[in-house]
């Protein structure tokens, strides 16, 4: 008999820990521990990245115990929490 080599099996992208969090309404599986405001709005809004002209107001709540709900302003992040929601309203020219 041969011996089968024992390899690691693949790593499946299901079994890495994600967090379920809404934005306006739709749930979105996110696998890091921080989302950046671009992140939030590209989920609502997928062609972000070719609108800079405008800006939108990202609030949140549902998030981390020192600041459960609040306001995420450009370049800004937060942790996320399983059932974080996230709301991303269009505020105009900037």
């Amino acid at each position: 008999m041969v011996a089968e080599d024992h390899k690691p099996e693949p790593i499946d992208v299901e079994d890495h820990k994600t967090t379920t969090i809404i934005v306006e309404g739709t749930p979105h599986k996110w696998p890091e521990e921080y989302i950046t405001y671009d992140q939030v709005v590209t989920l609502e809004v997928p062609d972000y990245a070719q609108n800079p002209e405008i800006t939108y107001t990202v609030i949140y709540k549902r998030g981390p115990r020192d600041k459960p709900e609040g306001t995420l302003s450009k370049g800004g992040t937060v942790k996320v929490l399983e059932g974080m929601v996230f709301n991303v309203t269009p505020t105009g020219q900037s």
